[in-house]
């Protein structure tokens, strides 16, 4: 009798985790902006675009509706000095700090914009496995030539609303 109910316990809780695979229909876990991944990354709905600059290239991202990207948003038009840290990212400490909900994504990828802590914008240009938690704000749609355009050193980057 207990292996029985233990067995119909372990049954019922696979088919309640493959169940929760899926939102609204659609597969979650094969479009990383369709979750909310702790609420922090869903993408706006009226598709807010960003440009970014770096030199003569310019990237556009699409952002995402959260209060910390709301708040970003308000810094904007922003030109910065951003600082090279471990050949995968350039990173500013904003003159104020925003809203936060960071969650670790487990995997960074290329064009992520994110904000680590309060108040450090952070452009990723290059994909790796993290345990760092980060409140995301958008990425850039079309990453190519984005870590030729970001160089192996400090770059000047600017960023504006479309």
């Amino acid at each position: 009798m207990k292996y029985s109910l233990l067995i119909a316990l372990a049954v019922f809780t696979l088919f309640t985790s493959f169940a929760s695979c899926k939102k609204d229909g659609r597969d979650v876990s094969s479009n990383p902006s369709a979750g909310n991944n702790n609420g922090n990354i869903n993408p706006n709905p009226e598709g807010s675009k960003m440009k970014i600059k770096i030199g003569n290239s310019t990237f556009t991202a699409t952002l995402y509706d959260n209060a910390t990207t709301k708040a970003f948003k308000a810094l904007l038009p922003l030109t910065v000095n951003m600082v090279e840290l471990n050949g995968n990212e350039k990173y500013v400490d904003l003159s104020r700090n925003l809203p936060t909900n960071a969650a670790n994504p487990g995997n960074i990828q290329n064009g992520d914009l994110m904000l680590y802590g309060s108040k450090t914008l952070v452009l990723f240009y290059k994909a790796f496995a993290t345990s760092y938690s980060y409140t995301k704000l958008g990425r850039i749609n079309d990453t190519t030539g984005l870590a030729a355009a970001l160089g192996s050193g400090n770059v000047t980057v600017s960023f504006e609303l479309e």
